[in-house]
């Protein structure tokens, strides 16, 4: 099983990825639900951020430093570059705060100076409002944004007929990796004939509001 498999698997164990009746934030009734917030201790989150570190090595991708925009890319940017130093890659990171501090060291971000290309980590990617918001610091900090990494891609249009993440890329013409995606799903679920009857659902809820793509 390829990495993003395993991390669909582990999401379910983790009971992160969950299956039944859920409504989305633009009003659908969706068949799983995907909270990766529910990584909430120490062995979840050192797992997560291995998935991502492996998927950032996979990609290939060129990049400097690592950013995490507040609150949820906090965590994972951390415990992504422990991941990556564990794998002989070591790269600084840094973060923001939502609201800017007048004393101590001042500003909206924490950690290493913005520079060179600069790899965003956040969880999924619904409306792109983070992204939009870490596109414009890295930019004013005279660094260059080169990606965006997150846990899943749900595939699923927006207002268009392009997804949040194709939105993303085509805005900002950067790539967005995800450690897995709705097809890993399908193909997970596939693989359970216990879970026959979700298969069923998530491939219906696809060919209602998945990509064409």
């Amino acid at each position: 099983m390829d990495f993003s498999g395993e991390f669909i698997q582990f999401a379910v164990e983790k009971g992160v990825l969950r299956f039944g009746e859920f409504k989305t934030k633009a009003g659908r009734l969706s068949p799983y639900f995907f909270n990766a917030g529910l990584f909430n201790d120490g062995e979840s989150l050192g797992r997560l951020a291995d998935f991502y570190a492996r998927a950032i090595l996979a990609s290939g991708i060129g990049v400097d430093m690592l950013f995490g925009p507040a609150y949820k890319g906090i965590p994972l940017a951390a415990g992504t570059a422990v991941a990556l130093a564990q794998k002989g890659r070591n790269l600084p990171f840094c973060f923001n705060r939502k609201e800017a501090k007048d004393h101590g060291e001042g500003g909206t971000l924490i950690g290493a100076p913005l520079a060179g290309r600069v790899l965003v980590i956040d969880d999924v990617i619904s409306a792109g409002t983070s992204v939009r918001e870490s596109v414009e610091l890295i930019r004013g900090s005279g660094a260059q944004p080169c990606g965006v990494v997150i846990a899943l891609d749900r595939m699923e249009r927006g207002q268009g007929e392009l997804s949040a993440v194709e939105e993303v890329r085509q805005a900002y013409g950067m790539p967005v990796v995800a450690v897995a995606t709705l097809d890993d799903l399908l193909a997970y679920l596939g693989a359970k004939p216990e879970l026959a009857q979700n298969l069923q659902a998530v491939s219906h809820y696809r060919q209602q509001y998945g990509t064409k793509k």
